[in-house]
């Protein structure tokens, strides 16, 4: 892997993207943490913070789920009384979700349009793994209802904890296979602010190592 580095905004990416073909055979299995209903109970407490922060702004409607992952954190909406929807690219996930009863798309959501008909459109450590995050935002935007909520989590490049396991040779991320940027909070502020959404809450995730939650709501 080599990455990159933007001399104007010091975004970091990495120099290419995986195929059509590779991606087929990255999502063909299921990693043990992205099985549906992984730790269901104690990942349950976790996704019922994440739901509470999203709360302030928008409190129902329908909520879509990209990368759904183990499910906890569509299971969780669901119960806090969203309309859920989830999409994610392995297959085996989605037709569990399905034959539970939950609407599922095994997708690419850039292809995905039922127009601005979401409240709340989730993306929990899904935007890094995407290779063009503008047009990604871009999309989002399109499929939520003005005022409606992004909720993005990832890891954030831009604390003390990142800078220390850089200086120890002790960084994750430097090797995710899957990932293509490591964002920092004030770049990912400045995609939304470019994208039409208003950043408004910044929290600590306990998903992952490192990682940031942020709230955006889209601007009428």
């Amino acid at each position: 892997m080599t990455w990159m580095q933007c001399a104007q905004c010091d975004h970091v990416f990495t120099d290419g993207y995986f195929t059509e073909e590779a991606l087929k055979l990255v999502f063909s299995k299921t990693q043990e943490h992205h099985a549906l209903g992984y730790q269901m109970e104690q990942q349950r407490s976790i996704s019922a913070r994440m739901i509470e922060k999203v709360l302030p702004y928008q409190s129902s409607g329908r909520w879509m789920d990209i990368g759904v992952g183990n499910g906890s954190l569509l299971f969780t909406a669901e119960e806090y009384g969203f309309t859920v929807t989830g999409i994610d690219l392995r297959s085996d996930n989605i037709e569990l979700l399905r034959k539970l009863g939950y609407e599922a798309h095994c997708a690419d959501f850039q292809r995905f349009n039922q127009g601005a008909s979401f409240s709340v459109i989730s993306m929990a450590d899904v935007l890094e793994h995407m290779p063009f995050p503008l047009q990604a935002l871009q999309h989002v935007r399109k499929l939520l209802v003005d005022g409606g909520v992004a909720f993005i989590s990832m890891p954030n490049s831009e604390n003390m904890l990142w800078r220390t396991l850089d200086q120890s040779d002790a960084n994750p991320y430097w090797g995710q296979l899957e990932h293509y940027h490591n964002f920092s909070r004030s770049r990912l502020f400045q995609l939304l602010s470019d994208t039409g959404f208003q950043p408004l809450c910044y929290g600590i995730s306990e998903r992952y190592r490192v990682c940031m939650e942020v709230i955006a709501v889209s601007r009428v």
